[in-house]
């Protein structure tokens, strides 16, 4: 049945296989149970419950990948716009958490609808290459403030704004140990290097007082204070604007992004280098981002470290089920999650945010019509705290710089179009 189901025979793999890939694919991106409900806590959101949302929309997001499209591609709480839905909507901007959620609501909503459009491919190339590769590094460098900030690397400071913080505290140390511990064992290869260094550092802390430890193992907690919390009504705001078109714009491209890379990993894109059965996995993406939601947690989308199951032999959706399983069983491991200090979680976000700068060595730095704006995108991202401001003005630079040095024909008239949008966002209704 799994045969015919997931056709095994016809990607020359086996069950066994697909089992050990899904084990494989859960290791390297377990660490979202760990350091999502960490930062949705920051929002106001139940941790527990943030727990619970994390897991349970990870394992139907995943579920549905592979179920729906037969890709061994996982889904869970994206690193990012987490972030971004923290520290910036909530903290930054001071929307309730529930508003949040709403807007999340409706950005999936519109992907949702622009999944099964053919002008989403349109919407795709809206972005040029150098704005979508600065995106990503800029969304690194926001979450590298995050992370030096949580682990008291960075302070603030009266005169300078920022400055360095007392590297001799325990925790500080020991997030420093955390980190390059990560670091250390990615670069040889040790499967789950995250988890481990989570785990490890907890362990230390525990043994020198820093921090308690509640137990391994229970039943799930309640995920009452986040289901069905969204509102809706109050992110229907011309001021959310920005910020929905944000999680639409990041997500698509993180997905587009994520689906090839996996694919191509996989050997599973057509002649043409196209990726078939797209439409399915944009729905099954789509609707795990609306579901998310609904469950409580910020966008849902799917994991480049897929590509670790993949080198492990996965080629369909069998590996994805099996890490929707490990997600459904992480469930009851609620106590060791809540054991886990911060100090052990918010390295990871700077791991995370060091592998997205990768993407600048990308950019045209020949073409200052092509890296000013990347740069732009880069700097405004981290240090206005926005995602969607450092999205706006690098692709108004982007347009303006290509209209006034006289290579319009250069810059596509969906990207023209995003940029009148930002504008008039900016001129009638402020930054906020």
């Amino acid at each position: 049945m799994l045969d015919s189901f997931f056709k095994l025979s016809e990607h020359n793999t086996t069950i066994r296989t697909e089992v050990i890939a899904g084990f494989t694919t859960f290791l390297t991106m377990g660490y979202i149970i760990f350091v999502n409900p960490d930062i949705l806590a920051q929002a106001g959101i139940d941790r527990d419950a943030a727990f619970v949302a994390t897991c349970l929309a990870a394992a139907l997001g995943t579920f549905a990948m592979g179920m729906v499209a037969n890709y061994p591609i996982a889904l869970a709480p994206g690193m990012g716009v987490n972030a971004f839905f923290t520290y910036t909507v909530v903290l930054g901007e001071g929307y309730s958490w529930q508003v949040a959620l709403g807007a999340v609501f409706l950005a999936g909503m519109l992907f949702f609808i622009l999944s099964v459009l053919p002008i989403r491919e349109w919407i795709i190339n809206a972005i040029p290459h150098s704005q979508k590769m600065a995106i990503a590094a800029g969304i690194g460098l926001f979450l590298a403030i995050i992370a030096l900030q949580n682990m008291n690397l960075i302070v603030d400071h009266p005169a300078t704004l920022v400055t360095l913080g007392d590297i001799s505290q325990p925790a500080v140390l020991l997030s420093m140990f955390c980190f390059l511990m990560i670091v250390t064992l990615e670069i040889r290869k040790i499967p789950g290097a995250i988890i481990l260094s989570i785990i490890t550092t907890t362990i230390i802390g525990v043994q020198l007082g820093i921090s308690d430890f509640g137990g391994i193992i229970s039943m799930p907690p309640s995920l009452a204070p986040t289901w069905a919390q969204l509102d809706i009504a109050g992110a229907f705001n011309l001021g959310m604007t920005g910020i929905i078109l944000a999680f639409l714009f990041v997500h698509m491209f993180d997905t587009a992004g994520t689906l090839v890379t996996v694919a191509n990993s996989a050997n599973l894109l057509d002649k043409d280098g196209k990726l078939p059965r797209l439409g399915r996995a944009l729905l099954a993406d789509s609707s795990s981002m609306l579901a998310g939601s609904v469950i409580g947690t910020s966008p849902v989308t799917s994991y480049i470290e897929s590509t670790a199951g993949v080198n492990a032999g996965g080629r369909t959706g069998l590996t994805a089920v099996v890490v929707a399983l490990l997600f459904m069983a992480s469930l009851f491991f609620a106590p060791l999650v809540g054991s886990i200090p911060s100090y052990a979680t918010f390295p990871v976000l700077l791991f995370v945010a060091s592998l997205m700068m990768r993407n600048i060595v990308v950019i045209d730095w020949e073409d200052m019509t092509e890296y000013v704006p990347a740069v732009i995108t880069m700097v405004v991202m981290p240090l206005s705290f926005s995602i969607a401001d450092g999205i706006g003005f690098g692709i108004i630079t982007y347009a303006l710089l290509k209209i006034l040095s006289g290579k319009l024909t250069k810059a596509n008239a969906s990207c023209l179009v995003m940029a009148t949008i930002f504008i008039l966002k900016y001129a009638f209704l402020g930054v906020h």
